[in-house]
């Protein structure tokens, strides 16, 4: 059997949305509608629940398929608004009806405190905001009063200080919009706090000052695009916040847009990105909030950034059940990834980059020609003081270094999620799978450190105080440190890629430890198939293993260095500039552990330090994707090219060589 037979033997046929040309605004509607068709056989007898799987999470499955019912509304109200029909819309309003009648079988229970169904309400009101015609205007009056109980019972309950407060603002919206029973004291208080979260240049935390995080949350998931679509639902009663808000997306935008490649894939980066495309909702959320960006970021340029990304989700396949339905996963059905607040009907989320829809066609959102990303062919090295990041654009990848963010509370692979030095739009991050050996933790984009021998290790999560972008050679770094234990401490400088080396970034490391322990640091990780035959990757010895004999095929390794490439993917690489003794090899990552593939290689170089040493490791890593033009020709003379260590590095190095630190390997 060949690998071209088993990859297009499928379980199902390829869903629609699989196949739609995603050009137009039509094609959008018609990539819509057959999201929410293949949700119909999962509708409970009344339409208020939609199941579409049957794993838990820590909330009740009453709250698990109200997700299901409510979270299509991100797209099937704007639709609505955009002057669009949908054929079983009724299902969706029975639905309202049913799940809000206390008297009813399929009553969801009113609010509790910190209850999910406050996650839900945010959806309803928006669609209450937007389509009352349809979901409140045809209710009688104890329908309409029912609703009102329901969505306004979050108002005297404990929310979390995070994001979800903007879910109380848009159920209280929805009620306002309509003359229902609404709690403006509520609704200005959440705000008032809400902008406590506000950093500068456009960026919000995710919550108090505390602690640093800035995910898709800070945008697109929540807090950038819930601003936008406030900003314009309640500019009349509201119109001082309204223009500031719409001022923070045109700074944001600057940032963010760096976010995405000329491909349309998006930088994996942060928790809930089963969410999928719900990552380039904030262009969409600029439509709907009608706001001109900044140059160089025209309408044409928004709504390519927009539809390129759906088009490459229309690349990945294996993102619906075989029921049409969408899977929790990325590329893939994977639980790994999964939050413990992810349930089957989770993913649903994505619907909120449907907001453009409900623009009509001669918005200039709509009716301006697509343009291509306006850094494709830019060099570019941004360093973002508040999220504590520096994206890059070099050498064909677009990426970023990351120091100082982390989740506040323990959630499934934080240290994936949050701690990895690099992030790829390009070789999507990997997560742990498991607690035994190197292969199950896969510290791909991080140093591991293990003081068992290797039967446990620790990658970073949090950080020993804060990070700090600093400028050398007239170009930002990032400096960070961690404590993976007390008597253990890694200072770490990253550096993005030299123009004369633009496939490289550098990671310095000064690891200082009171005990004996082992290290490990990986590269990016590539597919880990041979295209030819499917079978696994290999040792490639400089035997092309591949149909074309000018691709790489398999992973090498030296005394300091290791490098792994696949047609499908890439070439990647990591080698230590100055010790000597820091071996590599090539890992078979555990199957499932990267969001995109489902099988990879990961390159990585090891060392053991001893006890009471200082040891500099100066890890230069490469990365070449396979959507570089030339990139088949031209691999092998970028790996050859290694970047030199700069020489403010050199200095530190030689600087802290005095006796006492025992430093070595240099």
């Amino acid at each position: 059997m060949t690998s071209t037979t088993a990859t297009i033997n499928r379980s199902s046929p390829l869903h629609p949305f699989s196949t739609n040309p995603l050009l137009t605004r039509t094609d959008a509607l018609t990539a819509l509608t057959s999201l929410l068709d293949a949700l119909l056989p999962g509708f409970s007898p009344l339409n208020a629940l939609i199941k579409v799987g049957s794993t838990g999470t820590r909330f009740d499955e009453t709250g698990a398929q109200i997700e299901g019912f409510a979270r299509p509304l991100w797209g099937l109200a704007p639709l609505i608004a955009g002057g669009g029909r949908y054929a079983h819309t009724d299902r969706w309003v029975q639905g309202l009806v049913a799940g809000t009648d206390p008297q009813g079988d399929e009553f969801w229970g009113y609010m509790e405190d910190t209850d999910q169904r406050m996650v839900e309400a945010c959806p309803i009101g928006f669609t209450l905001a937007v389509a009352g015609n349809e979901f409140w205007a045809p209710l009688t009056d104890t329908q309409k009063k029912n609703v009102e109980s329901w969505v306004g019972s979050m108002n005297d309950k404990k929310m979390p200080d995070t994001n979800w407060l903007w879910f109380r603002v848009f159920a209280n919206l929805g009620l306002q919009k309509n003359g229902a029973r609404w709690e403006k004291a509520q609704l200005e208080k959440d705000i008032k706090q809400l902008n406590t979260y506000y950093r500068g240049d456009g960026w919000s935390n995710d919550g108090p000052s505390t602690y640093r995080q800035m995910d898709y949350y800070s945008g697109s998931f929540a807090i950038q695009y819930l601003q936008l679509l406030y900003s314009k639902l309640a500019a009349d009663m509201d119109p001082t916040q309204a223009q500031e808000y719409k001022n923070r997306a045109r700074m944001y935008a600057l940032d963010f847009v760096h976010y995405f490649d000329p491909e349309g894939r998006a930088i994996t980066f942060g928790r809930s990105l089963t969410y999928r495309w719900a990552m380039v909702a904030f262009w969409a959320a600029v439509a709907f909030a009608d706001v001109e960006l900044p140059a160089p970021l025209t309408w044409g340029v928004v709504k390519g950034i927009w539809l390129r990304n759906l088009r490459w989700w229309t690349t990945q396949h294996d993102i619906f059940q075989p029921n049409g339905m969408l899977s929790v996963g990325y590329s893939y059905p994977n639980t790994y990834l999964a939050e413990n607040y992810n349930s089957p009907q989770s993913p649903y989320w994505c619907m909120l980059a449907f907001a453009a829809l409900a623009v009509p066609e001669s918005h200039p959102f709509w009716s301006a020609k697509e343009e291509a990303h306006p850094f494709a062919n830019q060099r570019v090295v941004r360093a973002l003081e508040h999220p504590r990041q520096i994206v890059v654009r070099s050498g064909g990848h677009t990426f970023l270094l990351s120091s100082g963010q982390s989740c506040h509370y323990a959630i499934k692979n934080s240290n994936a999620k949050y701690g990895k030095f690099a992030y790829s739009a390009v070789f999507a991050y990997s997560v742990s799978t498991g607690y035994q050996e190197l292969e199950q933790f896969v510290p791909e984009s991080s140093l591991a450190l293990s003081d068992d021998g290797g039967e446990l290790w620790k990658m970073r999560r949090a950080l020993n105080g804060d990070s700090e972008i600093e400028m050398y050679d007239d170009g930002p770094v990032l400096v960070s440190s961690m404590k993976p234990w007390p008597d253990v401490e890694v200072l770490t400088y990253l550096i993005p890629p030299a123009d004369d080396t633009p496939n490289w970034h550098l990671r310095v490391h000064r690891i200082t430890t009171g005990r004996e322990i082992q290290t490990a640091e990986g590269a990016w990780a590539v597919y880990g198939a041979r295209e030819s035959d499917g079978r696994l990757l290999t040792e490639w010895n400089g035997t092309l293993r591949a149909l074309d004999a000018s691709i790489p095929e398999g992973g090498a390794s030296t005394a300091t260095s290791a490098f792994a490439a696949s047609p499908r993917t890439g070439a990647v690489g990591i080698a230590e500039l100055y010790q000597t003794e820091r071996e590599g090899s090539v890992i078979l990552a555990d199957a499932n552990s990267n969001l995109v593939e489902s099988r990879t290689v990961l390159p990585v170089v090891r060392k053991e330090v001893k006890k009471g040493e200082t040891v500099w490791f100066v890890s230069s890593v490469f990365a070449v994707p396979c959507s570089k033009e030339g990139w088949r020709e031209s691999w092998k003379e970028g790996w050859g090219a290694r970047p030199r260590v700069p020489g403010w590095v050199k200095s530190k190095i030689e600087g802290r060589g005095d006796k006492d630190m025992n430093v070595t390997g240099i």
